[in-house]
């Protein structure tokens, strides 16, 4: 497994912080379907269209190990946000 690597994480905080500001309404959107609507049996779905027009869409539920990854990686960016 990688080494963590501070200074990526550093960069990757740069970058989220200059896509909120292009896109303002997404973060709202993630935070209030995480309040509640992501829990074991949702259905996550995605629909990506090219700037061609060329769409390609997925979706799947999520299960109980679905839901223990999204707990820890949510956990791990909190922990990072208070240091």
């Amino acid at each position: 497994m990688n080494q963590f690597n501070p200074m990526k994480l550093l960069q990757i905080k740069a970058s989220w912080e200059q896509f909120k500001a292009r896109h303002p309404k997404f973060p709202s959107f993630l935070n209030a379907v995480s309040k509640g609507a992501v829990m074991e049996g949702t259905l996550l779905e995605m629909t990506v269209t090219t700037a061609e027009g060329k769409t390609f869409s997925s979706n799947l539920k999520l299960t109980a190990e679905d839901m223990k990854l999204i707990n820890d990686m949510q956990e791990m960016f909190t922990a990072q946000q208070g240091n």
